[in-house]
C-alpha cells in the first residue's frame, strides 16, 4: 500500500507538520527534524492501517501524482 505523507515547515509551530492526506484533516503528526516527522508519520500510518483493520473498515484508497 502506497499512501502520501506531506511534510511541511510550520514557522507558528516551529516544528516540521507531517500531514496524511488519505487518511482526512484530522490524521497528522510532527516532529522537530523532517526526519522524526516523517518517522512519526509513518507509525501514525501503521497505526491507522492497524486499526481499520481490526475493525474491519476499508482503507481509503491510496492517491498517485498525477504530472501533465
Amino acid at each position: 500500500m502506497k499512501y502520501s505523507i506531506l511534510i511541511q515547515w510550520s514557522e507558528e509551530d516551529q516544528l516540521y507538520i507531517a500531514f496524511l492526506p488519505e487518511w482526512g484533516s484530522y490524521a497528522r503528526t510532527h516532529g522537530e527534524s523532517y526526519e522524526e516527522a516523517l518517522k512519526n508519520a509513518q507509525e501514525v500510518l501503521e497505526d491507522l492501517i492497524y486499526g481499520y483493520e481490526q475493525i474491519g473498515k476499508p482503507l481509503p484508497e491510496s492517491r498517485s501524482l498525477q504530472i501533465a
